[in-house]
């Protein structure tokens, strides 16, 4: 494998009881423990803000409805752009409809200098960010063969694939299109190795030490955090 796949933890990293998902401490222990960078999820507030969540609600509190000041202990899109986009890879999934343009504008404030992806399992949501800037390396999500099958229509950058639905094949016809393959969520030593001989991209994980020690070997020291 010469060519190692980018190694990407999922909203941070998922396999610690003492850190939340899509926090900054996720972030930076996926980072300290070698990872490229990492996926994570973007949704709007009621009052505009681009917040870093997954689900709809948090802490009882839905966040299309929220002012910003309500959920204080959540980031922001711009704070994650300004403190990782130097030194990670970005993958970043738009939950929603209706925040790509505060995420283009995020995007061209603070570009990451280390690559990134705009992706969704929203195909309207990927049409309207490559309309809205036609460099800007989209990706589309797919979970299931439908999704998949659109996919290969789509002018994205990325496929997302998750890994019930790859295999060599696949990742073949993908690369031959020009696209390039994450595969997710991977947390099983052989199925990551598997997924790097067949050349996929970049692998997404909840087990971060899991995934930079199967490549790396020894865990790596702290990168340390800002």
């Amino acid at each position: 494998m010469p060519n190692l796949p980018l190694l990407l933890g999922h909203r941070g990293t998922g396999f610690s009881a003492l850190v939340a998902e899509n926090s900054f401490a996720a972030f930076d222990t996926a980072l300290e423990h070698g990872c490229d960078g990492f996926e994570f999820d973007v949704r709007a507030t009621g009052c505009g803000r681009a917040l870093v969540c997954h689900d709809a609600t948090a802490r009882g509190i839905t966040v299309a409805r929220a002012e910003a000041d309500e959920l204080t202990d959540l980031p922001m899109l711009e704070d994650v752009l300004q403190r990782y986009g130097p030194r990670a890879f970005l993958d970043i999934e738009l939950k929603v409809a209706g925040i790509e343009t505060k995420v283009l504008t995020a995007l061209r404030e603070c570009p990451p200098e280390h690559g990134f992806v705009a992706s969704s399992f929203i195909a309207d949501v990927v049409l309207d960010l490559q309309l809205r800037s036609a460099t800007i390396p989209t990706g589309i999500i797919c979970e299931k063969p439908g999704q998949l099958a659109r996919a290969r229509t789509l002018p994205a950058s990325f496929v997302i694939v998750h890994r019930s639905l790859l295999d060599r094949e696949l990742v073949r016809e993908l690369q031959d299109d020009g696209k390039k393959i994450l595969v997710w969520t991977v947390n099983n030593k052989d199925t990551m190795l598997r997924h790097a001989d067949w050349g996929v991209d970049g692998i997404i994980s909840d087990d971060t030490q899991l995934l930079v020690h199967t490549f790396h070997g020894e865990q790596p020291q702290s990168r340390g955090k800002t």
